[in-house]
């Protein structure tokens, strides 16, 4: 059975949680207080951080590394494309969010005030106001089908408001988009009391 030791409020951990739940699989979660991390997580992963994925012999960290094995190894439903030409446009598009957004999302996590934090507040704003004519035109962002980018994009979206970004009027599409996603089955039961507190 596959272990996930995933942070209770951590974002990252929260892509883990929602593509095991998407897989519908057997599998254990392991709540992690980031605040208070156990002694055994150093142990299987030296850099001490969360998520991280255990399946036998094999160890994992990264979410989108842990992502990308689950999604092959358990290929129902399929949330990466098929197609290899897609398939390559969907890492780029997930390596374009850790730079243009999650990068920021950490500053944020490592220091939620001053000028750098309204810095990373404007360039998220700013970044996820240019994804809005995508969700004019389709349900999601790779067209009609929930995909890897929608994981990796939702739990930003769930936690706008803990950050404290607000976006303009003309990102209502994106808006729209979110609650889709937030009212799947999986994303719900995904989500940890900390996380579901995070939104009122």
């Amino acid at each position: 059975m596959m272990t996930l030791y995933s942070g209770t409020v951590d974002p990252y951990s929260h892509r883990c949680r929602i593509v095991l739940f998407e897989k519908g699989m057997d599998f254990q979660v392991i709540d992690v207080d980031l605040a208070n991390k156990p002694e055994d997580l150093a142990v299987i992963n030296p850099y001490n951080t969360v998520p991280v994925l255990v399946e036998r012999d094999l160890v994992l960290q990264q979410a989108n590394i842990i992502n990308e094995y689950i999604d092959e190894r358990f290929p129902h439903p399929q949330l990466m494309p098929a197609d290899p030409v897609m398939r390559s446009k969907a890492r780029l598009g997930l390596f374009e969010m850790e730079r243009d957004l999650y990068r920021h999302v950490d500053e944020l996590e490592a220091n939620p005030d001053g000028k750098v934090a309204d810095k990373a507040r404007a360039i998220i704003r700013d970044n996820l106001t240019q994804l809005v004519p995508i969700f004019s035109k389709q349900e999601y962002i790779l067209g009609e089908e929930f995909s890897m980018l929608d994981v990796a994009l939702s739990p930003l979206l769930w936690r706008l408001g803990h950050y404290g970004i607000e976006l303009p009027k003309q990102a209502a599409p994106l808006l729209k988009y979110a609650e889709r996603i937030f009212s799947r089955p999986a994303y719900i039961e995904a989500m940890t009391p900390s996380e579901k507190a995070m939104r009122k």
